[in-house]
């Protein structure tokens, strides 16, 4: 398991709550003596356009505390995909990603980091199909219009509290990668009240075994939502003890 991470990300780049000093800080307090981390490069402008359009990437472009730390996470999942033809991998990034729909940015998202690094895979011939799953407490909008009509992937969102549902869902499908919008706001603890610490492990448990079963073990994960500071970084830390197990 390699965590990508890049020091910039730490960057307080706008007020909103994600941009928040302390969010990522509490994640690496529970990775950093147990996992191995490796630094991306940014995104090229290239990369943005596989699903953005030139008017969106000019908008971020003007907002220069953003473009930087943006191209930063988008580039941490690519990275992280890549990483995962070999072992699994989670992009510890922000700006957030799943809201970014092809001609505007929103909810606290600018470049919708994980629909970058599923095209990008698929441009290059290295995956045919693929399959997003999201588990934040908000719904991917950004996402979901990216890849509307777009057979060679299926996106999937979590409703509320049943861990159930991604089996299934993962179960009735076909599909070369496993990609993750990691969202950790569902908990009892932050924004939606639902989740216990210990689902988040059995969500990461259930794709590490479809994962294994369907399509080689090829699995990534990128951090969307989850703010109580408190909580967040054990949040995460169960999540990646599931997707880690693949036995």
């Amino acid at each position: 398991m390699k965590i990508v991470f890049h020091p910039r990300c730490l960057e307080v780049y706008s007020s909103d709550p994600a941009a928040s000093s302390g969010r990522l800080e509490a994640i690496l307090d529970e990775l950093k003596d147990d996992y191995e981390f490796v630094e991306p490069e940014p995104c090229s402008d290239d990369d943005v356009l596989l699903v953005h359009t030139a008017g969106l990437l000019e908008e971020v472009k003007a907002m220069k505390e953003v473009y930087g730390v943006a191209r930063l996470a988008a580039g941490g999942a690519i990275l992280a995909s890549n990483i995962a033809f070999n072992e699994p991998a989670f992009a510890l990034i922000r700006p957030p990603g799943h809201h970014a729909n092809p001609g505007y940015f929103w909810g606290f998202c600018y470049f919708n980091n994980i629909a970058i690094a599923v095209r990008k895979l698929i441009a290059e011939g290295r995956i045919g199909k693929a399959v997003i799953v999201d588990f934040d407490l908000h719904f991917g909008d950004g996402t979901d219009a990216i890849f509307k009509n777009d057979p060679s992937v299926e996106y999937f969102h979590m409703p509320v509290d049943d861990v159930s549902s991604v089996e299934n869902f993962l179960k009735a499908k076909d599909y070369d990668i496993i990609a993750v919008s990691a969202g950790f706001d569902k908990h009892k603890k932050d924004w939606g009240g639902y989740l216990e610490t210990e689902d988040y492990r059995e969500i990461g448990r259930i794709i590490a075994e479809f994962a294994a079963e369907k399509c080689q073990g090829r699995r990534f994960a990128v951090l969307e939502g989850g703010y109580n500071t408190d909580v967040l970084g054990k949040n995460v830390k169960a999540f990646l003890e599931g997707f880690e197990v693949s036995e």
